[in-house]
């Protein structure tokens, strides 16, 4: 059936729950899927959580046992076979590890993404040297050729918010991410240059949580709650914590991030003052 991926592409996730719709509201088992396919049901589990390739052939033998027509069949197997082209950062894997491809697709993917940042400036708004300066310090033990693939990368991560379909970017950060030196005055000064103008832009959104506003639900950790037009794809929060990092698509989760999300909203400084507060630490540096 193919080896088990652990980052399926956005593509393959939506067809993957496609599939586990048709075969409900056909009303075929697990194991009479199976059996369709001489395989066990944990691979037709494991196709619909796109936790394995979409072989095309399997899908297609699937979908006649749902009772699909040739045309539907036609449209979803062009479907399934655009999914199982990797995305443009397959050109990264060098130095992507698997586990992040799936951020680098949801983040693609989404039309709206909402994020909590305690420590750095979030990927999508830094500069080039405020990037090359915190991964050089991430992974000290790497070449130059691997820092500058990183930096590479997050640099054409940022193309997506200048695209017209692009995402709107709502980031909440701790004021440690603005005081926190990386790079040394002349980075941070460029890098706040750089918050500035994005806070001008229609599809991005700053605030700022300053010291004086104390304690706030989200101290925990950074996350990324994303959200799609797809309907098939639920919000999905990635949560980074202490022993790792993961991804949640449970109503119940989510609710508590977007909760969480919108106290620290209330605890910030409102967004038509972000340009202000950021000028004003501009001016200590």
């Amino acid at each position: 059936m193919g080896e088990a991926r652990s980052a399926p592409t956005v593509g393959q996730m939506v067809l993957g729950m496609r599939l586990r719709d048709l075969r409900e509201k056909a009303g075929v088992s697990y194991d009479v899927a199976a059996r369709a396919l001489h395989v066990n049901q944990t691979t037709v589990r494991r196709m619909e959580k796109a936790e394995v390739g979409l072989k095309l052939p399997y899908v297609e033998k699937l979908l006649q046992t749902y009772g699909a027509d040739q045309q539907e069949i036609d449209s979803f197997l062009a479907l399934a076979e655009e999914a199982n082209r990797p995305g443009w950062w397959h050109r990264f894997r060098d130095v992507l590890p698997d586990w992040f491809s799936l951020y680098v697709s949801l983040e693609g993917a989404a039309s709206r993404i909402r994020a909590y940042e305690p420590h750095f400036i979030p990927g999508l708004l830094q500069t080039e040297d405020y990037a090359r300066a915190l991964l050089s310090i991430g992974f000290p033990h790497g070449s130059d050729r691997e820092l500058e693939r990183r930096v590479a990368l997050r640099m054409e991560r940022q193309e997506l918010l200048s695209r017209p379909d692009g995402p709107h970017l709502w980031v909440v950060m701790d004021e440690t991410v603005l005081r926190l030196s990386i790079g040394g005055p002349p980075v941070m000064r460029a890098q706040i240059d750089h918050l500035i103008e994005a806070v001008q832009r229609p599809n991005i959104t700053l605030q700022v949580v300053p010291f004086s506003a104390g304690p706030h639900p989200g101290m925990g950790g950074p996350f990324q709650l994303f959200r799609f037009q797809i309907p098939e794809l639920p919000d999905i929060v990635y949560a980074e914590g202490l022993t790792g990092a993961g991804y949640l698509d449970q109503r119940s989760d989510v609710v508590a991030y977007l909760e969480a999300l919108d106290r620290m909203g209330t605890q910030a400084t409102p967004a038509r003052r972000t340009e202000n507060f950021l000028r004003g630490i501009r001016k200590e540096l």
